[in-house]
């Protein structure tokens, strides 16, 4: 690989690599001053984006030109005049000292720069939406240029805010920690675990799908990636048991977009709320633990209703891995996630939990001689170039989102916005829910998760709190909508991916994915309304809870699916879903209702799976 590689190619590699070793080296001897860490961060980024996305097409393989070199160049100049310069940034009195030409010049710079370079990453959406908050500020905003000029350059309110810090120092070493692991065998233990488990029952490579898409997603952070790299393999077996192409693209994508809230990685946006709340990215991963587990249980309950349907079976044993094997060749491999979690239930930070996971892959791969094979140069460098590589979406995404940031906080847009959600919903909190997932799902559209997640936070999560919702209530309810935009009509990520796979009709994947999806809109109105899902309240709350709204998504996906013990007539369709939605409500009165009506739906079927004997036998 390495001598195949063109002149731009190796200087992919060394700026990769460097950028790697920046963050390295400040996660175990600590970073700089907290601008002069973002600007180099954000340096790199911009240079790697302009190497990577050229602007125009030569040749077979895109390569820059002239254009993107100067933009490289001018790059390292905007951001290293904040590392030389940092004395005269941090001292300044802000809207008092006067600003330099050379400010000017270099602030307006360093944003157009960082709407193209995002425009080249994750397209138009995110970069527009900048432009457009920018104009507001100018205009009826009513800020002027210096402000803006300040607030995006010459701080760390803008451009260099509280996101763009979260990725330089959480999430780089995450997304490093997860090309490392991918690189030494563990995707395919992923895989082989979840073949063994359930391969053999009905509708088993759609579990293996639920389940290897939770596991990878939880380490890559990333619906679209996950949908790519586990759907290249169970959508054609999916595929191959029976399921509809567009059944089987949806499972995926489904599976492939729970994956940024299943613990214990989940995605960079974690790490962004755990900034935000102020509290440590443990207690956010406890707060998103039994809302995962209620949609895992949704989408692995739904395939396996809708096997049982279909009559479709699993795959022949002998065509699955074993169990003891997987874990006896490859189970080791599950010790450097292991070593995340317990270095963060010890109390430690999140990056240093990160470092040690990283320190850990290398010496785990070469404990057994089935990994040792992935253990060599290229493949370490490969890893750490990768690494590099997929931070830039995210590292782009985060500055451009504090454009965003820096004109709602300098205009006071913020309180507007959650004056004017108060007022559309006459200050009741479930209309303003209902607005406010409306809008998260609108903003979440076409753009990365962080960014959905950093926007929704300014502009709709005080008009949650002032309404009465838990603070860390609201910040999950936004953060379940910018994911859930991923599978969500009309741009639907996530499904558009999974569609490349499968060749289904779009729209089909897509009502086929709402379906499969359903139970994640309504878990944040669960956590809301029943905050000990969030683990908040006592145990017995938290457990009490947890089982209702367990029964509860399992009669939905039974309704949805047409099929508990064998298929369900219309009426009781309808009854396993109102005995769901009044399961998911807390409450002692609620709950008798719904098992209620699920012991008359269940005692319905056993009455005419009898009767069925009865007439076979008679």
């Amino acid at each position: 690989m390495f001598r195949n590689k063109s002149a731009i190619g190796w200087t992919i590699t060394v700026v990769g690599l460097s950028m790697s070793a920046f963050h390295l080296y400040i996660a175990w001897f600590g970073p700089p001053d907290a601008l002069t860490l973002r600007a180099v961060h954000l340096g790199f980024a911009l240079v790697l984006a302009f190497l990577m996305l050229p602007l125009t097409r030569r040749g077979q393989a895109d390569s820059p030109g002239l254009p993107e070199f100067l933009l490289i160049a001018v790059s390292v100049v905007v951001c290293g005049y904040l590392v030389v310069e940092q004395d005269y940034v941090v001292s300044r009195m802000v809207y008092v000292d006067a600003l330099r030409p050379i400010d000017w010049v270099f602030s307006i710079t360093t944003v157009l720069l960082v709407i193209e370079a995002t425009r080249r990453a994750v397209g138009w959406t995110l970069p527009l939406t900048a432009v457009v908050f920018l104009l507001y500020g100018l205009t009826i905003g009513g800020a002027d240029l210096r402000q803006l000029t300040e607030q995006m350059y010459l701080g760390v309110e803008g451009i260099f805010g509280i996101p763009l810090y979260v990725s330089a120092t959480y999430v780089m070493l995450f997304i490093l920690f997860g090309a490392l692991v991918e690189r030494t065998g563990t995707g395919q233990l992923f895989m082989d675990f979840a073949m063994s488990l359930t391969g053999h029952t009905a509708g088993g490579p759609a579990k293996v799908s639920c389940i290897t898409s939770g596991m990878f997603g939880t380490v890559s952070g990333s619906a679209v990636a996950n949908v790519m790299t586990t759907g290249t393999f169970s959508i054609p077996l999916m595929k191959r048991i029976g399921y509809k192409p567009a059944f089987a693209g949806a499972v995926e994508a489904v599976a492939s977009t729970g994956g940024q809230i299943m613990p214990p990685i989940m995605g960079a946006t974690a790490f962004i709320m755990a900034e935000f709340l102020g509290v440590s990215y443990l207690k956010v991963a406890a707060f998103a633990l039994l809302p995962a587990v209620l949609y895992y249980v949704a989408v692995f309950m739904t395939v396996h209703f809708e096997a049982k349907r279909t009559g479709m079976h699993g795959l022949p044993r002998s065509e699955l891995p074993s169990l003891g094997k997987v874990l006896k060749e490859r189970g080791h491999l599950f010790l450097p996630l292991i070593i995340i979690v317990a270095v963060l239930l010890s109390g430690r930070s999140a990056p240093f939990a990160a470092l040690c996971g990283i320190a850990s892959v290398i010496p785990t791969a070469l404990l057994r001689k089935s990994t040792r094979q992935y253990v060599h140069l290229e493949n370490i460098v490969t890893a750490l170039e990768v690494g590099a590589r997929n931070t830039v979406t995210v590292a782009l995404s985060c500055a451009c989102a504090g454009i965003v940031i820096g004109v709602i906080f300098l205009t006071g847009l913020g309180l507007e916005f959650t004056d004017l959600v108060l007022t559309a919903a006459g200050n009741h909190m479930l209309i303003a829910l209902i607005l406010t997932m409306i809008a998260g799902i609108l903003l979440g559209m076409g753009m990365p998760t962080a960014p959905a997640y950093i926007m929704q936070t300014a502009l709709l999560v005080p008009a949650l709190v002032k309404l009465g919702v838990l603070q860390e209530a609201a910040h999950m309810f936004v953060f379940y909508f910018a994911i859930l935009s991923a599978i969500t009509p009309p741009v639907a990520l996530a499904v558009y991916a999974a569609n490349g796979i499968s060749r289904a009709n779009l729209w089909d994947s897509s009502i086929a994915a709402l379906r499969l999806g359903a139970t994640g809109y309504i878990i944040p109105f669960m956590f809301v309304f029943g905050p000990s899902l969030l683990f908040i309240g006592t145990v017995t709350e938290v457990i009490q809870t947890a089982f209702t709204a367990i029964v509860g998504v399992v009669c939905l996906a039974a309704g949805l699916s047409g099929y508990l013990l064998h298929r369900t007539a219309n009426w009781q369709r309808v009854v396993l879903m109102v005995s769901a939605l009044v399961l998911i409500k807390p409450g002692l009165t609620t709950d008798i209702i719904g098992f209620a009506l699920i012991a008359a739906t269940v005692v319905s079927q056993l009455m005419t799976t009898r009767n069925l004997r009865e007439r076979k036998t008679g």
